[in-house]
């Protein structure tokens, strides 16, 4: 996989963990009030030697994507050191809860003026990109690289932070000035894997994932992620023997599990599927494992067209949120079951799963911008129902709202909702440049997004353009819980256009 992370959909938010930690030193600080540090790397601030082996330990494992095992060596670093900020975070990154997710950044935001300036902007950038501050995240993260350019993981983060904006040529920028500063720092061959991969750069991205084996090939995430790049060329068989490779290095690489799932999905072997994500459930090692069986459980049935077997996996995974009161996740759960009766065409029944979804948001212990992000999100998703149900005044009314409500925090997440929004009102009232205006500016990584585009160069009359945008819909062959609803009715749609 190409980094850890923890997402909330009922948020309308991805939350993205990094370990992108610097040199260590035990208690040093930076001196804030004189300027710019000057270390070349971000320090490590603790008071405890024995924490910080740990944590060490525990980051190695991190930046190698084996988050189930580095958690253990993140616990024992705060359990010798309380007051150690950056193994709180890291903590907070190797969650398997959302809960839990958020408990311990809290925590770490709370140390965040206690240790030194470069882990100070590391976690208020973080906590800033959880609270959709946008603009804050981006001056955290700025200043985090300024002050300390020769930090490889200085660069690794900012680049992420560019990725996650979909700004794929800066984000290359900064993971290959990581790999410059560092030529065996692994993490950014492996990101740069999936930039590249992104921009359909797929020569690139192999270079880019074959240099991350060769630097660590005793370890599972470099084959699994050239197994992914695999998966989305169609080269469906080879991606599953990657996978095994990964799995052949560690047996509890979920993730490979996972991969391997959804190849024989795309090979029509839906059982098979079945199979894999039981024998991924029946060894998990913590509930987030176990959920993640079961919501690629549910995406089996999805790709089946068979949603009422799918919303059963769905109340198991919120059973098991509802057990350790993890309400955040609850919330999502709640969200991705109304997705799937809104792809149903059964609107009453998504307006009640999505009223459930905000009702066990508010009831979660997280801070109130997070809440805030849902309530906004909302507003979308009541758009979208709007629009099923041909209720154009009320469509539009929601549609503006939302776009007021996004307007104050500018995330591009959100922002591309809202174009998606307008794109299909356009294509609604006919106006067909004005739809594919929209929706070429909405999420070009949502196969729903791309099959909704080529309806609409469809309408135009664009022909070529809509099959070439269809085919890459019916055939986006990524980890995307989107693309279960949406492959078949692009596959239909290609026919159709003959």
């Amino acid at each position: 996989m190409m980094i850890r992370k923890v997402h909330y959909c009922c948020l309308g938010l991805s939350v993205v963990g990094v370990f992108a930690l610097g040199a260590c030193g035990v208690g040093e600080h930076a001196d804030r009030e004189g300027g710019a540090p000057v270390e070349a790397k971000v320090v490590v601030t603790t008071a405890s030697v024995e924490a910080r082996d740990s944590f060490l330990r525990g980051r190695d494992l991190a930046e190698k994507l084996r988050a189930t095992e580095a958690r253990v060596f993140f616990e024992e670093a705060v359990t010798a050191d309380p007051g150690f900020a950056l193994a709180h975070l890291a903590l907070a990154n190797s969650a398997t809860t959302a809960q839990g997710f958020f408990d311990s950044l809290e925590r770490a935001v709370e140390l965040a003026e206690s240790v030194s300036e470069g882990e100070r902007l590391m976690i208020l950038g973080q906590d800033a990109g959880t609270r959709g501050d946008a603009a804050a995240q981006q001056k955290h993260y700025d200043a985090l690289v300024e002050a300390f350019p020769g930090d490889e993981r200085g660069h690794n983060l900012l680049g992420t932070f560019y990725f996650g904006r979909q700004e794929y040529e800066k984000a290359i920028e900064h993971y290959e000035r990581a790999t410059t500063i560092n030529p065996d720092y692994s993490p950014p061959y492996n990101l740069l894997g999936y930039a590249h991969r992104a921009v359909n750069r797929f020569d690139e991205a192999e270079a880019a994932f074959k240099k991350y084996i060769a630097l660590i090939p005793d370890e599972p995430n470099p084959y699994d992620s050239y197994a992914e790049l695999l998966m989305k060329m169609g080269r469906f068989e080879e991606s599953i023997a990657n996978y095994e490779i990964a799995l052949a290095k560690n047996p509890s690489f979920v993730f490979s599990l996972v991969g391997v799932g959804h190849n024989q999905i795309l090979l029509g072997e839906t059982g098979a599927a079945r199979s894999t994500y039981r024998k991924l459930y029946d060894k998990a090692r913590n509930d987030g494992e176990r959920r993640t069986a079961l919501l690629w459980t549910t995406a089996s049935y999805l790709h089946e067209g068979d949603p009422q077997s799918a919303l059963e996996q769905c109340e198991k995974m919120r059973a098991i949120a509802e057990a350790s009161g993890d309400w955040a996740s609850v919330s999502g759960d709640f969200v991705l079951e109304g997705d799937i009766h809104l792809e149903a065409g059964e609107s009453e029944l998504a307006r009640g799963s999505y009223a459930a979804s905000m009702k066990a948001v508010e009831r979660a212990d997280v801070n109130e911008d997070v809440k805030e992000a849902a309530r906004r999100n909302q507003i979308f998703r009541e758009a979208r129902l709007a629009l099923l149900e041909e209720s154009m005044g009320v469509a539009r009314e929601r549609t503006e709202a939302f776009a007021g409500a996004v307007s104050e925090r500018n995330l591009p997440f959100e922002v591309r909702r809202v174009h998606e929004l307008q794109g299909l009102i356009a294509l609604y009232d006919g106006d067909h440049a004005s739809a594919l205006a929209h929706l070429e500016q909405a999420n070009q990584q949502n196969p729903r997004v791309l099959l909704e585009m080529s309806w609409a160069a469809e309408s135009a009359g664009d022909l070529d353009r809509a099959r070439e945008i269809a085919e890459r819909a019916a055939r986006f062959n990524q980890l995307n819980i989107n693309y279960a609803h949406v492959r078949e009715k692009a596959e239909e749609f290609l026919d159709d256009l003959g």
